[in-house]
This record gives C-alpha cells, sequence and structure tokens, in this order.
C-alpha cells in the first residue's frame, strides 16, 4: 500500500513534513500504516458512510491477480443514480444513433473469441454477469492515500491546458503537451491512444488524455478520458483507465470514474480505475486504446462513450451546464504533475521518450477526429499545440493532416535540469 506521507520513498523528514501538511494528513500518521490510529474517531465513522455510499452491493465480486476487487453491481443500482438530477433517469441501454462516418471494429471486444488487443486483469478471474456492472471496489487505503473521505476521486491538482496560464494550479506545476482545436462548435471526438507505463515520482501522476471542454473559468464544464499512473489515486503504479467529469470547474462536482454519482455505465466488461493491459514496450509490440465521444443529438443529448470498441456508457447532459449544448475546444496529449523535489521532476509523459524517437519508442495518439458544428466528422483544422516546455516534454505532429502526432519525454535531463 502507498501512503502519501509515508518512508517508502526514504524522503527527507523536513519533506515528509512538508507533504502531510500539503495533503492535510495529521503528522501523528507519518511512518504508521495503521489505518485505527492514523484517522480519529470521527474520521473513520466518514470514511465507514463513505465506503458504504461508494461500495454498492455486489451481486458477484471478482479478486484482480494484482489485488484489486470488482464487484458486479446490479446496473440499477450504481453511484450515478444518487446524483439528484437522476433520481428518476431511465437507463439509456445503447446509443440511439451513431456518428455518421464513426466507424466500428468489432474485432476489438473484450468478450469475443479472438485474442482482444484490449484486457484488464481482473479478467482472468471472471467476468460480470449481464446486468450489471464492474466497479473496483474503494478501500479503506484508497480513501487515506486520498487525505479525506471527502476528496477521494476528486482531483487534488486540476490543470487544462491553457496557453495563457503558468500551469500552477494549488501551488503544483502542471506540465502539457497537447493539441488543441477550437474556434467552433464540437459534438464529438475520437482518437487512438498510444498505451505506456511511465515512471513516476512520489506524489505526482502522469496521464495520457483527452479533454472536451465549454464555458470559462466561472463556469467551466469538461468531460475526460484516457489512462493514467497516479499513486495518490491507486495503490500501484500501473496504467489505468479513467474517465472525469466536472461542471463547476472542479470545484464541488465531478470525480474520476464512479467515484461519485453522475456518469451512467452501461457496459459489463470494462472497469475504470481497473489497470489496462497489455501496454507497450519499448522497441517491441505498441498497444493503443481507442476513446470515442459524440453527442446523441438524434436521442436525448447524452454525451456517450465508447471504449476499446463498446458503448462504456455516458454522461446525462442534464448534469451540465453549457456542456448540455456543445463544447468549445477538443483537446489530446499528456500531463504530468511537478513538484520540483530536487529540480524538475523526472515523472515521464507517455512513453518517457521524446517524440523526435519516433514509431516503437515514442507514444503517439492517431485517427484523430472532430464532429463540428455541422455535425461532420473531420480531422482536426487550425489546431494549435500547448506545450509548457519543450526541453522537458514536447509534441510533434506528424504528416499533412495533423491527425497523427508523437509526444511526450523523460522530464529533468541535461536540458531540462
Amino acid at each position: 500500500m502507498a501512503l502519501p506521507c509515508g518512508s517508502r520513498r526514504r524522503l527527507s523528514r523536513v519533506v515528509e513534513m512538508t507533504f502531510c501538511l500539503f495533503f492535510l494528513i495529521p503528522m501523528s500518521s507519518v511512518g504508521n500504516r495503521n489505518t485505527n490510529t492514523i484517522f480519529n474517531k470521527k474520521q473513520k465513522l466518514q470514511v465507514q458512510q463513505q465506503l458504504k455510499r461508494l461500495n454498492k452491493p455486489a451481486l458477484k465480486s471478482i479478486e484482480s491477480p494484482d489485488g484489486d476487487i470488482i464487484d458486479c453491481v446490479d446496473i440499477n443500482k450504481q453511484p450515478a443514480f444518487d446524483h439528484p438530477l437522476l433520481k428518476n433517469h431511465t437507463i439509456q441501454m445503447r446509443p440511439s444513433s451513431y456518428p455518421e462516418g464513426f466507424s466500428f471494429d468489432e474485432s476489438n471486444d473484450v468478450s469475443s473469441n479472438s485474442k482482444p488487443k484490449f484486457s484488464q486483469p481482473w479478467h482472468l478471474n471472471g467476468r460480470c454477469p449481464e446486468g450489471t456492472i464492474p466497479i473496483r471496489r474503494t478501500k479503506e487505503e484508497d480513501l487515506l492515500r486520498a487525505g479525506s473521505a471527502e476528496n477521494y476521486g476528486r482531483k487534488k491538482h486540476h490543470s487544462i491546458p491553457n496557453a495563457d496560464s503558468d500551469g500552477i494550479t494549488d501551488g503544483i506545476t502542471h506540465e502539457h503537451a497537447v493539441l488543441v482545436e477550437d474556434g467552433d462548435k464540437y459534438y464529438g471526438m475520437m482518437a487512438e491512444i498510444n498505451v505506456w507505463k511511465p515512471n513516476i515520482q512520489a506524489f505526482e501522476f502522469s496521464l495520457s488524455q483527452f479533454w472536451m471542454t465549454a464555458g470559462d473559468s466561472q463556469d467551466f464544464d469538461t468531460i475526460e478520458a484516457g489512462i493514467k499512473v497516479d499513486e495518490n489515486l491507486y495503490p500501484d503504479y500501473e496504467p489505468r483507465i479513467f474517465t472525469y467529469w466536472t461542471d463547476d470547474n472542479y470545484q464541488r462536482t465531478g470525480c474520476h470514474n464512479l467515484n461519485c454519482p453522475g456518469f451512467v455505465q452501461v457496459d459489463n466488461q470494462i472497469a475504470t480505475g481497473a489497470a489496462v493491459s497489455p501496454y507497450s514496450v519499448y522497441g517491441g509490440e505498441q498497444r493503443e486504446l481507442k476513446f470515442y465521444v459524440w453527442k446523441d443529438i438524434n436521442g436525448n443529448g447524452n454525451w456517450w462513450l465508447k471504449i476499446a470498441e463498446r458503448d462504456f456508457g455516458y454522461w446525462p447532459s442534464s448534469i451540465f451546464s453549457v456542456l448540455s449544448n456543445s463544447a468549445s475546444s477538443v483537446q489530446w496529449g499528456g500531463e504530468v504533475t511537478n513538484l520540483k523535489l530536487g529540480g524538475h521532476t523526472t515523472t515521464q509523459m507517455g512513453s518517457g521518450h521524446f517524440p523526435e524517437e519516433g514509431a516503437g519508442k515514442a507514444s503517439y495518439f492517431r485517427n484523430l477526429n472532430v464532429i463540428d458544428g455541422l455535425q461532420v466528422l473531420r480531422g482536426p483544422r487550425s489546431s494549435h499545440t500547448i506545450i509548457t516546455n519543450a526541453n522537458c516534454y514536447n509534441l510533434l505532429i506528424v504528416g499533412d493532416f495533423g491527425d497523427f502526432f508523437y509526444f511526450g519525454g523523460p522530464g529533468r535531463n541535461p536540458n531540462c535540469p
């Protein structure tokens, strides 16, 4: 178990104390792995209440080889319906239509007899039956890493790539290497994300994802998904699939995966928060994961998410304000947090190698498309990049169509001290 203020990384006492104060964890918990003494009586009660809220009754539970427990929960009793706007919500089991021009290759179906391109470790020990959805069980140590029961699943350090920003939020520096298209209305996007296992420093994260955003700093909505390595959220350093959303600039609404009510999952094969396997090998076989998002304008306007060729679920339009209509920006790329311990972080983005290394070595996004204001599926047009420090992490567009790019980097190096 990875504790946020433990001695696993042999941090100095000064650094350790700094982080304990930063994460608002009592100093009495430092080096103590017994959660009974870390939380006081009131906090323990809050933790138990939060675990009861998060972990819905399971019809079947599957122990994953990596230590996760996947609960198969009745689809009608999933966390989404704790949202006050979804109390009487009728589940939309499938989209009313698919966007014109989107192609779907069912050979990627994780339940097919052919060898899938995407899998998760828990699949080795079972599958969830029809009528249920797989949810990674939240444990007490998960809440401990979050610092409080209330913070679990939310973004401690949130940042949207912005060329006008210094990249610092909540006192933490964020590094980005992303491709952006804006200036239109957007009703969907697609991308294939190369899956890697980047190395990260203590207390930091590295991700590859897309953002669809709308609004401004006063009223900002976003839906996101991708692959993330994050020791604050998870007990290991494996790449894990995630979703995220917010309706108020990451203030009170929104969370990772199903850790708060809102996102409605319909798929019984993929668990958010669970590890992705296999992942890419430097100089070897490359793995990727397809993501599609589109607004079901012929239905009730929900934002559908398709992962690995499966209709995974949707964000109901009713939980958003400005994003209930359309997005104003689509972004693809990588992000890391940089705590600057002893200089620039060594947390890797993507494969941990610069885009100039190319195929089989640098991480990539490909087959980028958007659904624009005319409801037309097309590649990025008049896009631009946001790169916080090209000596640390960079992005390189390949070809003339703007629908493929390499990105990433090692972080600290002779040119990025």
